[in-house]
């Protein structure tokens, strides 16, 4: 019955109720005979904290329609793409408290209590080491953000989904925080679980920039093979009208930049006993020059007019940020940035045909719940519209 619901998005329970027993093809679809009674919709509201969620019933269900995606050739391997859109929690966008502390834990219900639970998981309370400044009593794992152009609400916003690209199967789909990090992380999630579960790990991924930092990158290019057909998120470019990190040469056997007036920048201007190799704190490279040179430099205004000296910080994975360009650079790269509109395409069916903009179930489990759900809807969806139905023969 909840398979029904979500295909055909009759989100209400009680609404599903009568459907099932009014509308035969849903009753055979549940196996209901004629005269079969109907469960009450108050079982919907025991059965998924209870036996279900024990037996992570909804995860199966969904690995199953992609096995049977797998067994019908829908399935490439070759090119994923991977996004997140963000949905509302079931939460009072005016109700909220200053912080985890002002929690009552001995009052807590089950979304506070998950919560709890996953506080050091990277998804949700370990994404960020900045706490939120405000939380929802009722569903703290959803985060105070805003879209572009809507109000602040609470919201998951990260209904990740990692899809492949020739038929834009959904392979997998992770809830997290509604950070940035919280969407990177998901991404490195699903790709491993898909790799386990499927034994498939693409040749290429597809993403937007807020899935190209530097060490995003690197995890792809380095640790899983992968070729990122993702825009490198890049600030070396100067918008004042100052030299960039492209008008400097650098010498990769000498590990030192050259700039415009000739003069040179390295990490260290001075000679140590033992050789500083270490990588640094915040995995970026500093090379600075020498204030003498810069100080009665000509083109000083041009470079660093506000402060003493030039410097030009360098991350430590720049050798992936350089693959990844020249990936941007190659036709293939074109095809996958169009190709990434699959998954666009499917929020927008999520939302709109299937009515999942809001969530009905609070806490971190029960968004699981219903996205996984939602993504074995749509993976069916996709079955019934591309595999023929078998044709009868007369008796």
């Amino acid at each position: 019955m909840l398979l029904v619901g979500y295909c055909f998005g009759i989100r209400s329970e009680r609404r599903l109720c009568e459907e099932v027993h009014l509308n035969l093809a849903y009753r055979w679809s549940c196996r209901l005979g004629l005269d079969s009674d109907v469960p009450d919709h108050s079982t919907f509201s025991k059965a998924p904290h209870g036996r279900f969620r024990d037996s992570d019933l909804s995860r199966v269900l969904f690995e199953e329609t992609v096995w049977r995606c797998i067994r019908e050739g829908l399935v490439g391997g070759e090119g994923f793409a991977v996004d997140a859109s963000m949905i509302t929690a079931d939460a009072h966008r005016q109700r909220g408290v200053a912080g985890v502390a002002e929690l009552d834990s001995a009052k807590a219900s089950r979304a506070v209590q998950e919560y709890m639970a996953v506080l050091d998981e990277a998804a949700f309370g370990g994404t960020s080491e900045t706490p939120p400044k405000y939380v929802s009593p009722v569903d703290p794992a959803a985060r105070w953000t805003a879209a572009a152009s809507g109000p602040a609400v609470y919201a998951y916003c990260d209904r990740s989904y990692l899809i492949d690209l020739d038929h834009a199967v959904i392979m997998d789909v992770e809830p997290s925080t509604a950070i940035r990090q919280g969407e990177v992380q998901a991404a490195r999630t699903m790709i491993e679980r898909t790799a386990e579960t499927f034994e498939i790990k693409p040749e290429r991924l597809a993403a937007d920039t807020g899935y190209g930092s530097a060490e995003t990158l690197a995890w792809l290019v380095d640790e899983q093979k992968i070729e990122p057909h993702i825009p490198v998120f890049d600030k070396s470019t100067r918008r004042d009208g100052t030299f960039s990190r492209a008008d400097f040469v650098y010498d990769a056997d000498a590990d030192r930049y050259t700039c415009p007036a000739g003069k040179v920048l390295q990490r260290y201007n001075r000679r140590f006993k033992t050789v500083r190799d270490e990588p640094p704190k915040d995995d970026t490279l500093k090379y600075r020059a020498r204030m003498a040179d810069c100080g009665v430099c000509k083109l000083k205004s041009a470079c660093c007019p506000n402060m003493p000296a030039r410097k030009i910080p360098l991350s430590i994975h720049e050798a992936a940020r350089d693959k990844a360009r020249a990936i941007a650079k190659t036709d293939a790269y074109v095809t996958s940035r169009r190709q990434r509109k699959k998954v666009e395409m499917l929020f927008a069916h999520l939302k709109r045909i299937l009515k999942l903009d809001r969530l009905r179930l609070r806490g971190p489990n029960g968004a699981k719940d219903e996205f996984l759900l939602a993504a074995a809807a749509q993976n069916l969806r996709k079955l019934a519209k591309l595999i023929p139905a078998p044709t009868l023969k007369p008796a």
